[in-house]
């Protein structure tokens, strides 16, 4: 069947189960985005303000769904403005095409108008990128684009297309899509030899990751617990894979995750790590992170293995397949002792912040989201104090339902990838927890609610500072804020109200639940501007490079 490259890609989307894309047009994809128009009862195109939040939405949409998100972006700058949104996929292992323009393959080199390599520039950041150069290879490249980006550790892939490449006629073939992913295999000797060191310990603790999320791997993960009685904590990439009620689960653990976890890990004897890379933000000192344990290293990717913390015994495989493996080999124990000493450290050690409904605390707005919100609701975050405080607080029980950008730390990843979540899922209630610095960083996305109806609820946690940076400074730089106090007069109600959304000013509980429920009732995009101290903290912290004994826990 002949067709020109543009209609081949639309094609080959729908082949791979595309039904969505964000993007932005421009010179050199209007060929794309003529087949769009001519296809748009096959494909939803969205438009964005700015390529940043396309690339985010295709980001929080995946994150949404398990499925790889599309974005499109014209050559030169449209390119480069979906850079970071690819590096914070990229940091967090989501699958994501990004589908680029450039200029015809005659101009390539010649500095020509909106021309930029962006192969190149994005090759660090990238599983792979592809630049094609004949319409006969632009089916399967596209269709290898998705492979990669959703087997093995999933990640961005991008794939640069010359404008006369979207033009010229080639044969397009359909082809079905694989029958599985890449797997790969565990040795019984392994197997045995986890179960025997499980076997052999007194004090075990699993340690686990977003690998675990991605894998979907968490009923697999509370059977191995339960069965072995394994008490098990995780980073903030895993949220929701176990059930926060679920008595074996410790909870957040790092710089900002709970004390009785951390000491659980500083005391345990083996650590069983599953999908999870050690990174700073948990083994905050690698020399004396879970010092006395032998550790078990699980990850669907080789490089992890020994890289931050060295490890006694690896093995590379992804999460669910491990756990549905050695769960077989692993004998049926309990470790009363152990879960009693971690229950006593709970009681003891764990931070609890006082409520106060006469103005607005960090927690208590969390909770009261959550709580209206329903146990269904998406928490999708920015990044900072009301990250980490909706981490601690959103008692999401089930993966797909907390959506922040762990690796890179994106501030401004926040608005479009709620988008992307709430494209993706128009049925759920989608919550978007930002503080006043992020917001400003891509406040320009309203604007694209606003177009599509989309129902987004923003609570901006407003200090009118920015938190985490201060924080930092009121802690190891003896008060002194350096540009950390932008003296901003934004008016947040005015500003959703001029973008054609609906604002309120919030400055208590009551006040809070009001507009909440006034937001929940409308089908528009809303912004809740949540007055809160300045000096409020994220409690507890270990500071960087520290251990459980420089815990700050008020």
């Amino acid at each position: 069947m002949l067709k020109n490259g543009s209609e081949i890609l639309v094609d080959v989307l729908v082949e791979q189960g595309v039904d969505t894309i964000f993007g932005y047009p421009g010179g050199s994809v209007l060929n794309i985005y003529d087949a769009l128009y001519k296809n748009s009862d096959r494909i939803r195109h969205i438009l964005t303000a700015h390529e940043q939040g396309a690339s985010h939405a295709a980001d929080g949409y995946a994150r949404a769904t398990g499925k790889v998100g599309v974005c499109l972006a014209t050559s030169g700058p449209g390119a480069t403005n979906l850079v970071t949104g690819i590096a914070t996929a990229y940091m967090d292992s989501i699958p994501m095409v990004a589908i680029t323009g450039n200029v015809g393959t005659s101009l390539i080199g010649r500095d020509s108008f909106q021309e930029v390599y962006i192969a190149g520039i994005t090759m660090p950041i990238t599983k792979h990128n592809f630049v094609v150069r004949h319409v006969d290879e632009l089916a399967d490249t596209i269709r290898d684009a998705f492979r990669i980006a959703s087997s093995g550790r999933p990640g961005p892939v991008l794939v640069d297309l010359p404008k006369d490449i979207t033009a010229a006629m080639g044969e397009y073939v359909p082809k079905p899509l694989p029958e599985a992913k890449e797997i790969n295999e565990v040795q019984e000797e392994q197997l045995q030899h986890v179960a025997a060191l499980i076997a052999a310990s007194k004090r075990p603790i699993i340690y686990y990751g977003g690998g675990v999320a991605l894998a979907d791997a968490g009923d697999d993960l509370l059977a191995l617990m339960k069965k072995a009685d394994i008490p098990a904590t995780h980073t903030m990439m895993a949220i929701g894979a176990v059930p926060g009620e679920e008595p074996l689960e410790l909870g957040l653990v790092g710089m900002h995750g709970k004390v009785s976890a951390a000491w659980a890990i500083d005391r345990c004897d083996l650590l069983l790590s599953i999908g999870a890379r050690f990174s700073d933000r948990v083994a905050t000192n690698t020399g004396r992170f879970a010092p006395d344990a032998k550790i078990v290293h699980v990850d669907i990717d080789a490089a992890e293995i020994n890289k931050n913390v060295g490890t006694d015994y690896s093995i590379v495989c992804d999460a669910d397949h491990f756990l549905k493996a050695v769960l077989p080999y692993v004998r049926e124990m309990k470790h009363d002792a152990w879960r009693t000493q971690i229950g006593e450290w709970k009681k003891k050690l764990d931070y609890v912040p006082k409520d106060d409904d006469s103005v607005l605390k960090p927690h208590q707005v969390i909770e009261l989201a959550a709580e209206m919100g329903g146990e269904d609701a998406i928490f999708v975050t920015d990044v900072g104090q009301h990250q980490l405080w909706a981490a601690q607080y959103c008692g999401r029980n089930r993966i797909h339902q907390f959506i922040t950008s762990g690796g890179l730390g994106t501030m401004g990843f926040g608005y479009g990838a709620a988008m992307g979540a709430q494209v993706a899922r128009p049925e759920k209630t989608v919550l978007h927890i930002t503080g006043d610095g992020s917001f400003h960083m891509n406040l320009n996305e309203l604007v694209t609610s606003v177009s599509y109806n989309l129902p987004v609820i923003t609570l901006i946690m407003n200090n009118r500072v920015l938190g985490m940076v201060r924080q930092w400074q009121t802690m190891f730089y003896e008060k002194r804020y350096s540009a950390t106090d932008p003296e901003r007069q934004t008016d947040y109600v005015k500003l959703a109200e001029a973008f054609g959304a609906r604002g309120f000013r919030v400055e208590n509980l009551a006040e809070l639940r009001a507009a909440l429920t006034a937001a929940l009732d409308r089908t528009g995009p809303v912004v809740i501007d949540c007055r809160i101290d300045k000096d409020e903290r994220v409690l507890p912290m270990i500071p960087a490079g520290g251990t459980v004994d420089d815990i700050v826990s008020g």
